[in-house]
C-alpha cells in the first residue's frame, strides 16, 4: 500500500467558520489528513490541485431536500441520482432528505426505510429526518428505531390538513420522545385555520389562481404558528428548529426565545432572500408556487438583514423538483397545483450573493457558517461543515468573484425550470470533492457512481456539547491570528 496520500488541494485559503488560513490540504482515504502551512513546499500526492488565489470552503450541507417525494396524486420528478448529482454541480456534498409518510398506510418508520433504499443510488452523502403526522402507541417504538437508525430529528407540519399536518397534542407528544431520545424536531409553521380561512374567502371570491397565492398565506399565519409553537418546545424542553422561515417577524421569535434560554433555530431559503411576492403578477407565476409564498419587496430586505445580523442560522433549498407540466396542470386553483421549487444546485451562489449584497461587514465566513458548518453541527452530522484533520474530505474550490447568468434549462436537477432563471448570480464552485474523490473540476463532472454513504446522525446534546467544547477551540488555535 503506497504512504503517498491520493490528492493534495495546495496554495489555497481555507476558509471555516470560524477563520481562515492559507494551507494544503492532504486528502488520505476520503479524510482531510493534515493541513501544511501554504509557506513550505507542497507535499507530495497522486493528483494535486492549484488553488492558489482561490477560497478553499467545506461541502455544502443542505439539511432540507425532499426527493422522489410523494404529496397527494403529485410525485416530484427527481431521484438520488439526479438530486445528488445536481448537489454536487452547485457545492453541496451532503444533503438531508424527509421520510414523509405517502398515505395513511405508511408508518413514519416505513417511511424513512423506503428513502433509505432508495438513496443507495445518491451520489453524495445522504441523512434523513422522520416525520410524524398521526400519533399513535406505536409511535414511540417507531421514533426509537428511527434513532437507532441514526434518524435523529422528526418533521411535523402544522398546516395542510388531510395530508401531512400534525395537530397539536401529536406536535407536543413527539416534541417530549425527541427529549428522551435526545432529537431534533423540525417545524413547518403556518397556522392551519388562518390559511384555511383566508384561502377559503379567497375561493369564495374568485380570487384562488396562483397570482393570488401571497395574498391566501399571510405573514400573520406564520408567526403565530412559530410563536405556538415555541411555547409548546419551552412547555416540553424540546430543542426545535423552524424550516423556511420567511419573515423577519418569525426569525425575531426565535431570537427572542433563544436570548430566554430555549434552543431554537431559524432556517431560510435562497428564494426568501431573494424573490418578493412582485413574482406573481409575471408571466409565469407558476415558477413560483411554494408554501410559504414570496414575500413584500421589504419583508425581502428585512430578512436579508436578519442574515447579515447572524440571526438565521442556516440557509436551505427546500428542494422540490416538479416540472412546468405538473405546475401548470391547476394554475387556476392553488389548493390542487404542486407547491414546491426546485434548487439543491443554485443554493450555493443564490445564498453567497444575497449575504455578501446585504451588509458591507459579510464575509464569506459568515457563508461558510450558513452553508456547511451550521446545518452539520445542528443536524449532529459528524465529520461534516469543517475543514479540519480527521473530518470528510468534502472540499470547495470557492471563486467568490465568479458571475454567471442562470439558465434553468443548462442545470441538472431533472427539471425544465428555475426560479433564478436570466438571474447573475456570483459566487460558484470552481472545483468539488465529495469524500475524497474530485467530482467536479474544470474537466466538467466526473460521476462517481452510487458511492453516497448513508450518515448516521448523532443525539443533538450529545454532538452540540462536544462541538463546543473541543472542536471548534482546537480549529480556531489552528486559523491565523489575522483571521480572528
Amino acid at each position: 500500500m503506497s504512504d503517498t496520500p491520493e490528492l493534495v488541494i495546495a496554495n489555497g485559503t481555507v476558509v471555516n467558520s470560524f477563520g481562515r488560513q492559507h494551507a494544503h490540504i492532504v486528502v488520505r482515504d476520503g479524510r482531510i489528513e493534515r493541513l501544511a502551512n501554504a509557506a513550505g513546499p507542497v507535499p507530495a500526492a497522486t493528483r494535486t490541485i492549484d488553488a492558489a488565489g482561490m477560497l478553499i470552503i467545506p461541502g455544502g450541507v443542505d439539511g432540507h431536500c425532499h426527493v422522489a417525494q410523494v404529496t397527494g396524486r403529485f410525485r416530484t420528478l427527481d431521484d438520488y441520482k439526479t438530486t445528488s448529482t445536481a448537489a454536487l454541480w452547485g457545492g453541496t456534498t451532503t444533503i438531508i432528505d424527509f421520510g414523509i409518510p405517502r398515505d395513511a398506510r405508511e408508518t413514519p418508520l416505513a417511511a424513512v426505510l423506503h428513502k433509505k433504499e432508495l438513496a443507495r443510488d445518491a451520489r453524495c452523502d445522504v441523512a434523513l429526518h422522520g416525520s410524524v403526522i398521526t400519533w399513535d402507541e406505536t409511535v414511540p417504538w417507531q421514533l426509537e428505531q428511527l434513532a437507532a437508525e441514526g434518524v435523529r430529528s422528526v418533521k411535523m407540519y402544522t398546516t395542510n390538513r388531510g395530508t401531512t399536518m400534525a395537530d397539536g397534542d401529536t406536535i407536543l407528544k413527539v416534541m417530549r420522545e425527541m427529549v428522551r431520545l435526545d432529537g431534533l424536531t423540525y417545524i413547518h409553521a403556518e397556522h392551519d385555520p388562518i390559511i384555511t380561512d383566508c384561502t377559503t374567502q379567497h375561493a369564495d371570491d374568485g380570487r384562488i389562481g396562483v397570482e393570488h397565492l401571497h395574498r391566501t398565506r399571510p405573514e400573520l399565519a406564520e408567526e403565530v404558528s412559530v410563536k405556538e409553537t415555541l411555547a409548546m418546545a419551552e412547555y416540553t424542553g424540546a430543542p426545535v428548529y423552524f424550516v423556511h422561515q420567511s419573515t423577519p417577524g418569525a426569525v425575531d421569535l426565535v431570537s427572542g426565545a433563544r436570548s430566554r434560554g430555549q434552543e431554537a433555530y431559524s432556517e431560510t431559503c435562497p428564494h426568501y432572500l431573494t424573490l418578493d411576492d412582485t413574482v406573481y403578477g409575471s408571466r409565469v407565476p407558476e415558477w413560483y408556487a411554494c408554501c410559504p409564498p414570496m414575500r413584500s419587496p421589504e419583508t425581502v430586505a428585512a430578512l436579508r438583514e436578519r442574515l447579515a445580523d447572524g440571526a438565521i442560522h442556516t440557509v436551505a433549498s427546500d428542494h422540490s423538483c416538479y416540472d412546468l407540466t405538473q405546475k401548470r396542470e391547476r394554475t387556476d386553483d392553488i389548493r390542487e397545483m404542486p407547491h414546491g421549487l426546485p434548487g439543491v444546485e443554485t443554493r450555493m451562489p443564490v445564498t453567497f450573493s444575497a449575504l455578501m449584497g446585504a451588509s458591507a461587514e459579510a464575509r464569506v465566513e459568515d457563508f461558510v457558517e450558513v452553508f456547511s458548518a451550521g446545518p452539520a453541527r445542528i443536524n449532529a452530522l459528524p465529520g461534516k461543515g469543517t475543514i479540519a484533520p480527521g473530518f470528510d474530505a468534502d472540499l470547495v474550490v470557492f471563486d467568490p468573484a465568479e458571475e454567471r447568468t442562470v439558465d434553468g434549462g443548462a442545470l441538472h436537477m431533472g427539471t425544465d425550470f428555475s426560479p433564478f432563471d436570466g438571474r447573475n448570480l456570483t459566487g460558484w464552485p470552481a472545483v468539488v470533492v465529495s469524500a475524497g474523490r474530485v467530482v467536479l473540476d474544470q474537466g466538467g463532472f466526473h460521476d462517481p457512481g452510487p458511492v453516497g454513504r448513508f450518515v448516521p446522525r448523532l443525539g443533538f446534546r450529545e454532538h452540540q456539547e462536544s462541538t463546543a467544547s473541543a472542536l471548534i477551540p482546537a480549529a480556531q488555535a489552528s486559523a491565523s491570528p489575522a483571521a480572528r
